[in-house]
């Protein structure tokens, strides 16, 4: 689960990147200004720019600390817990609304980042389909992109999701618990009630590749 402690565990550099990672993430990195960034922390702008050199510096440290959770860094995984999901989904709300943000905005490590979801998403689906909690496939790259293509989506198309479905905020943990359940019900239980629609993609990809 994505996560960011407590501000008074933080060093400086921690608490400034942070601070920025929020701002960013609710008005983008181009409507933020280092003195903004500063005050958020409570530090001064020239102690931003002494840790980061410029706001494009503490956006690459942004960056790198949310592919560095990907990574594992913080590998607990949220769902041995259930009943402390809730409180994580709080928690990781700044990091969840950075990511928005990264991908929309063409972030410099937009690529990086997916692509570290998709590495560490194959590995967890490989694993389950080992202890068989996950079933096979013939396409598990495939499976893991657009698995971790779905995660995001919610938090690309945010805005429309909170009109359809007359959501407050789409990152506070009420709004994402009922829109990943519902993810996960199609997930597990699947939404058709049989395989016509898989056999006429199944034949066209097999017409396609013997063209």
């Amino acid at each position: 689960m994505l996560n960011m402690r407590s501000s008074s565990d933080l060093t400086t550099r921690a608490r400034i990147r942070n601070a920025a990672l929020e701002l960013f993430g609710i008005h983008g990195a181009g409507q933020v200004s280092i003195r903004a960034i500063a005050d958020a922390a409570g530090v001064s702008p020239a102690l931003v720019v002494h840790h980061f050199e410029s706001k494009e510096g503490l956006r690459r440290a942004c960056d790198a600390y949310v592919t560095g959770l990907i990574r594992g860094e913080e590998d607990d995984d949220p769902l041995q817990y259930p009943a402390e999901l809730a409180a994580l989904l709080r928690d990781s709300v700044p990091v969840r609304r950075y990511l928005a943000r990264a991908f929309l905005d063409g972030s410099a490590d937009a690529a990086a980042i997916f692509d570290g979801f998709v590495e560490v998403t194959q590995t967890w689906l490989e694993e389950g389909r080992h202890d068989g909690t996950v079933r096979p496939t013939d396409d598990p790259r495939a499976r893991a992109a657009l698995y971790v293509a779905w995660q995001l989506a919610p938090l690309v198309f945010d805005t429309h999701l909170a009109r359809v479905l007359g959501l407050n905020d789409p990152y506070e943990p009420d709004s994402t618990l009922r829109i990943m359940r519902a993810g996960l019900h199609m997930l597990t239980h699947g939404v058709f009630a049989d395989g016509h629609a898989l056999a006429a993609w199944t034949t066209a990809q097999a017409e396609e590749d013997s063209a």
